[in-house]
């Protein structure tokens, strides 16, 4: 650089990446990446760059990262594939509400339009999937627009962002001058909105006039920092409190008058018992949607609706809303708690009572099959060692398939918060091995564990070199049943077991690991269980269990429904 006043758009977007308080990119080289990485390797910056071995994973890993720490993960592609590919991760962080920015370079402006190796609109292919999105046409313009999708993607409901970053501009001169961050938008929810006092107060008194209400929370509260004040509404009230599956961390599993996940995955028939008797349901931070409420079968016609959420379209989409509450989370319920403190005599629902009940009749039905020494192993029993053996603060990543129903009903976490992670947005395969690692960066403190079916398994396992590389002490399960156990499952409820192209040849997966340096066993009978997972959690580096596993379509999956 001759000039000390200017720096060139490589180097300008590594300094705004800094200047907004980023730490960690997850990311694959490519030749419309030669500028920025050698930018990443002269200058001095605190940023740790993970490679990855595919975009899609880097993707993951920047969505595991920021559910973790509420801070904006990034990764970055090049160009052609490398946008594809980085694109089912945005679209999932996006419907999810969680910050993720994707940088992917392009080829040259000049070269737009004459047929150059690798050439695709960046911008119309992500402008449905992000709440930001551009492709950079001049050096200059980007420190702006990073610091402005940085603002779109921490404030109001948080989303993902794209950045394209052609060739050609990399090279260009930037003013050093234009070249700062806002480090308000670096985690979120930045500045968040308190909603209407006059609409807290009227869903205080809705709720307070219901003779049986139900919260339902999604991830809202738990992405809004609103844990400890949801705990102190639920035990003054003794109002039973549900979740979704992304909202499962709202209040710590043993809390009294946490009932656990309700819907069509993960939900039981004991759980669907309260959905189904409520005279009001407060959707908190919750779209309401197919799963959750098992298709819209509950509420039941006529229960009155409150609703809570930052984001106004939610609210009054599926249901009819008595009151919706339009705001931060956090916010919403610290208020409510003040109109409580105003008030004397407070009702008591009897939900810790309704709670324990339910809760023993569907768990006394689980550990009979925890217990159970029949081979191939059943999910129950998996479940089970984990919640005996895991450490207090551990993080869990689930993949959408054979792990996720039963994870989602029985799995146990003592604490609040965000303890427990999986893409319920668009339900990819795949997602649970980049998550984790990215987790584990993001939170390197707590053990981390991955679950995932062997179907899940075989769409990422090459990012377990990306573990080994870096040393990441994440441990990997792999529930191994030799098919896509969810379709098949789907299969024999709504198609008579008439079975087509679900099934694959059996793998051993340890094998797969070890010949990536993962330290493996591999599982087939119960009583080998316990032990082997004490050694797995305990290993300092990356360690992987494949489970053969009981087929999902002859198990009692707590499924109310397989197609959502």
């Amino acid at each position: 650089m001759g000039d000390s006043n200017q720096m060139n758009g490589a180097e300008a977007m590594v300094r705004m990446l800094e200047a907004q308080g980023v730490t960690h990119i997850f990311g694959l080289c490519g030749d419309t990446t030669l500028p920025f990485y050698d930018a990443m390797l002269q200058l001095d910056h605190g940023i740790t760059h993970v490679l990855t071995r595919d975009e899609r994973c880097a993707a993951y890993m920047a969505d595991g990262y920021s559910r973790v720490t509420g801070r904006v993960g990034v990764c970055e592609g090049p160009s052609g594939g490398g946008a594809t590919y980085i694109l089912p991760g945005l679209i999932e962080a996006n419907e999810s509400s969680y910050a993720v920015l994707a940088i992917t370079t392009d080829i040259s402006v000049g070269s737009y339009g004459k047929f150059p190796l690798t050439e695709v609109d960046q911008e119309a292919l992500m402008r449905p999937l992000t709440k930001y999105n551009t492709v950079i046409k001049q050096a200059a313009h980007i420190p702006r627009m990073v610091r402005a999708a940085f603002r779109a993607m921490t404030s109001g409901r948080a989303g993902a962002a794209h950045l394209g970053l052609p060739y050609d501009i990399q090279y260009d001169a930037v003013e050093a001058t234009d070249v700062w961050g806002d480090l308000s938008f670096a985690s979120y929810p930045a500045h968040p909105t308190a909603p209407d006092p006059a609409q807290v107060e009227a869903a205080v008194a809705a709720i307070l006039s219901a003779q049986n209400p139900l919260i339902v929370c999604g991830g809202g509260v738990i992405i809004s920092g609103g844990c400890e004040d949801l705990a102190r509404i639920a035990a003054r009230l003794d109002i039973a409190v549900a979740t979704s599956i992304s909202g499962k961390g709202s209040l710590s599993d043993d809390h009294p008058q946490s009932l656990g996940v309700v819907g069509s995955n993960g939900g039981t028939d004991e759980t669907w018992e309260m959905m189904q008797e409520a005279d009001l349901v407060v959707f908190m931070g919750c779209r309401a949607g197919s799963t959750t409420t098992s298709r819209w079968t509950a509420p039941k016609p006529g229960a009155r609706v409150v609703h809570f959420d930052n984001d106004p379209m939610t609210i009054g989409a599926n249901y009819r809303t008595e009151v919706g509450v339009i705001g931060d989370l956090r916010l919403a319920l610290s208020q409510m708690n003040a109109v409580l403190d105003g008030l004397d005599d407070l009702p008591g629902f009897g939900g810790a009572a309704r709670v324990a009940d339910i809760k023993a009749r569907k768990f006394a039905r689980f550990q009979t099959l925890a217990t159970s020494a029949a081979t191939p192993i059943r999910p129950e029993r998996i479940i089970d060692t984990l919640n005996r053996l895991l450490p207090e603060a551990s993080v869990v990543v689930s993949d959408p398939g054979t792990s996720c129903p039963y994870y989602n009903a029985f799995g146990f976490r003592p604490q609040a918060g965000r303890h427990y992670i999986t893409n319920r947005a668009h339900g990819a395969l795949g997602y649970a091995i980049g998550a984790s690692i990215g987790a584990w960066f993001g939170r390197p403190e707590s053990k981390v564990v991955a679950l995932m079916g062997d179907g899940s398994f075989g769409f990422s396992c090459g990012e377990l070199e990306t573990a080994v590389r870096y040393n990441v002490p994440v441990t990997f399960i792999v529930l191994s049943n030799a098919s896509f156990g969810w379709i098949k499952a789907s299969q024999k409820d709504d198609k008579d077991a008439r079975y087509y192209n679900v099934d694959f040849g059996r793998t051993d997966n340890a094998k797969v690991a070890e010949g990536f340096g993962v330290t493996s066993w591999r599982v087939e009978t119960p009583a080998d269980l316990d032990r082997v997972m004490a050694k797995a959690l305990a290993h300092e580096g990356p360690t992987l269990i494949d489970i053969i596993t009981q087929p999902l379509e002859q198990s009692a999956a707590p499924v109310m429904r397989w197609m959502g």
